[in-house]
């Protein structure tokens, strides 16, 4: 806690306005790294679509998408300042560590949001812009309090997460359809097992926030199944590409090789003995799984 101002000193200068406002800390507040990551599955949208945006409407869809991604973040750190401020690894982020004020924070989420859902407006179509601003209402207003709820908030949490490649597609389409949709499914089911394993790691620090976890409310056991179960329905769809017609062989090769690595760590989660380091084995290899897996059909697209 060494960057954090003392409790009473926070919670002074909060309430006299005198926090200062660092450009640094309004980058921490939108997560650049998940932001890159949310940017690359629009992208990855753009590039399967039957059609095209054009260079510059491409590159500020994409632009409106980050400011999009950063506005939820940002808003998102707003709300759960209190929470952050209880768990070990979000206590010294700019707001519960007091560096920054909360009313320049939440200004700021907003005005990111009106300018991404603007440029929303003038590069892509209706449709884009009803997913987008979807997205942005249902991760602040309904997946961030009901965290606090119930564990099943991972789900609710997960559509808006799926839902960037899907505006990549519908961005160059205007519709709905079955590619687009299998887009959302892999991101949809990818978020579950991801989540679900730094839950089992991290319950202690999820129970001092308060956080209604799948490990906390049925127990680790239920969690490692549910993670198993997803895993699976995550490597069915992955499958689903190549009848689509987005993908050939050789993405097949590589998301069934990928899909059976991710499968048999799963699996090995079911054993009564699995614990912490076996979750933090399943976290790291769905953040390497989901960039292999968007390589592999980015070379063979199309």
């Amino acid at each position: 806690m060494t960057n954090a101002l003392p409790a009473a000193e926070r919670a002074t200068a909060t309430r006299r306005g005198t926090l200062g406002v660092r450009p640094a800390d309004l980058v921490e507040l939108g997560k650049p790294r998940i932001t890159a990551l949310v940017v690359l599955t629009t992208a990855l949208g753009l590039w399967l679509a039957p059609g095209s945006l054009g260079g510059w409407r491409a590159g500020t869809f994409l632009l409106a998408t980050a400011l999009l991604v950063a506005s939820a973040n940002t808003l998102n750190c707003w709300v759960e300042r209190e929470t952050d401020g209880r768990m070990l690894r979000t206590m010294n982020r700019a707001l519960p560590g007091g560096r920054l004020d909360p009313v320049a924070a939440l200004a700021w989420g907003l005005a990111v949001g009106a300018v991404a859902l603007g440029l929303l407006s003038w590069t892509t179509n209706t449709l884009t812009l009803a997913l987008g601003a979807g997205a942005l209402f249902s991760y602040v207003l309904l997946y961030t309090p009901l965290k606090r709820v119930g564990w099943w908030a991972l789900l609710v949490g997960a559509v808006p997460g799926a839902i960037p490649p899907l505006m990549g597609w519908t961005a160059v389409t205007g519709r709905l359809t079955a590619g687009g949709l299998a887009l959302f499914g892999i991101l949809f089911f990818w978020q579950l097992p991801h989540f679900i394993a730094i839950s089992l790691y991290l319950k202690d620090d999820y129970r001092r926030g308060g956080l209604r976890v799948l490990p906390l409310v049925h127990g680790d056991a239920a969690a490692r199944r549910h993670l198993f179960a997803y895993t699976l329905l995550l490597v069915a769809v992955s499958l689903t590409l190549r009848p689509l017609g987005l993908a050939g062989a050789p993405y097949v090769a590589a998301a069934a090789v990928l899909g059976a690595g991710f499968l048999g760590l799963a699996a090995s989660g079911l054993r009564p003995a699995a614990g912490a380091a076996w979750a933090r084995r399943a976290f790291a290899y769905s953040l390497v799984y989901l960039p292999l897996l968007i390589g592999a059909l980015v070379l063979d697209a199309r």
